[in-house]
């Protein structure tokens, strides 16, 4: 990032923000034990799980910090630089740093930690937010690749986006240029949205060029880092950043990757951590597509469009209906997208503009009643059934604000009950019961 880039401004963090550098001690004593065992020297992430799995937080952790060494839990040298305090000035400082920029903190413990990121061997201490942390515990897909794209990669990467967000399904990619940038407009098109994992402090954007996507995540998704205020975007911290990437998610979508890529390194972390890695075929001329090549030789599920990546992990999905995460009102996505330059050809890649609903398709005539439901149907899925059990036709906005549910859970039910037969998806976002057509 150029030494003159303009940094993100305060007032772009969450009102959240704000009330939690105002919160009760407790928060505050957890947060800075966090932010003090990740200053230690000699301290990493495997040795804080270890910590964290021990005790019911952290502050009870240091609190009982000389007894680190005899439960094998780090060694004495260690646990005497925790005991003597050494590294409360650090923690405070970067405390002092993350309230003056407005940024969300999320200590391990908090409720609204991710506990996917829980089930990580080396998870975060603590991570920074700005806009919606909700959106970190839904189901979410990662969507990685070249940052010097083809336009075939260009224009598919924000179709898949647009169709898992219009599922429901948080769109996850890390900020980049390229393949990043097309997956977090096409996440922002929908009630799913996006969410940006950066390897850099908050109050940093980079590259600086984006920064119009920053500003519409901030606004409409969410932005996260487990980087203090400061951090520059060093080469080292980006496959730190690309394991939370992975931990984020439910699967990880590879969209253009060559033979050594980042991407692939995701992708390897993904499938450490159990997730579901995809991956799309390109022309077998294009270099950057040796990488997704070599994926689907060792497994990796074939992907063409959003609706394959939905099946295979309609499972996991029916798990996050079951108990949706509260969502505020899904505000329309802003005009932010820009051409960038497409590898090769020294052409412009053209985004695709926003989509239009189309007029409400005539009322379907008289039909037969419905096959009475099946058992083993969500509470939210029987609901949006049986309203669509008098054979009316109903814009999923319609189906939401007559069950006062958020979008995001209602799409997700609407994909699981297409995906059992039991309703149809008509063009514009329309759904019956009428499966037969």
């Amino acid at each position: 990032m150029s030494p003159d880039a303009p940094s993100p401004p305060a007032s772009l963090g969450a009102p959240a923000a704000r009330d939690a550098w105002t919160a009760d001690d407790g928060f505050l004593a957890e947060l800075e034990a966090c932010l003090r065992l990740r200053n230690t020297p000699g301290l990493g992430p495997r040795t804080w799980k270890r910590i964290f799995d021990r005790y019911p937080s952290a502050a009870e952790a240091l609190a009982d910090v000389r007894a680190f060494g005899a439960q094998g839990l780090c060694d004495d040298a260690v646990a005497g630089t925790l005991a003597r305090g050494l590294s409360i000035p650090a923690a405070r400082r970067e405390m002092e740093a993350a309230a003056a920029k407005g940024l969300l903190p999320i200590p391990y413990f908090h409720a609204a930690y991710p506990a996917r990121l829980r089930e990580l061997p080396d998870p975060p201490a603590v991570l920074y937010v700005v806009g919606d942390a909700r959106l970190l515990g839904g189901p979410s897909v990662a969507m990685v690749g070249a940052r010097q794209c083809s336009r075939y990669g260009f224009a598919a990467a924000f179709d898949i986006a647009s169709g898992l967000a219009a599922s429901g399904i948080t769109v996850v990619s890390g900020l980049a240029f390229g393949i990043d940038r097309q997956a977090h407009l096409g996440g922002l098109t929908g009630p799913g949205r996006s969410v940006a994992v950066c390897g850099t402090g908050l109050d940093l954007v980079y590259p600086d060029a984006n920064m119009d996507v920053w500003r519409a995540l901030a606004e409409d998704g969410a932005i996260v880092s487990e980087f203090a205020p400061g951090t520059p975007p060093q080469a080292q911290n980006f496959p730190i950043r690309n394991r939370v990437i992975a931990g984020l998610s439910l699967g990880v979508m590879v969209v253009e990757a060559a033979s050594r890529s980042g991407s692939l390194i995701t992708a390897r972390l993904a499938l450490e951590q159990g997730r579901e890695v995809f991956a799309l075929p390109g022309p077998v001329n294009l270099p950057t597509y040796a990488g997704c090549h070599a994926l689907l030789s060792q497994g990796a599920r074939l992907v063409q469009t959003a609706d394959d990546i939905v099946a295979a992990l309609a499972r996991e999905l029916g798990a996050c209906v079951d108990a949706p995460r509260p969502a505020p009102p899904v505000r329309p996505a802003k005009a932010v997208v820009r051409a960038v330059p497409v590898a090769r050809t020294g052409e412009r890649a053209r985004p695709a503009g926003p989509k239009v609903r189309p007029a409400a398709p005539p009322a379907p005539g008289r039909r037969p009643a419905p096959a009475p439901l099946p058992d083993g149907l969500s509470d939210l899925e029987a609901a949006i059934a049986g309203l669509l059990g008098d054979g009316s036709k109903r814009h999923i906005d319609a189906l939401a604000t007559a069950l006062g549910a958020p979008s995001g859970p209602v799409s997700q039910a609407l994909v699981l009950l297409e995906m059992k037969g039991l309703v149809r998806k008509w063009p514009g976002m329309y759904y019956t019961r009428d499966v037969e057509g």
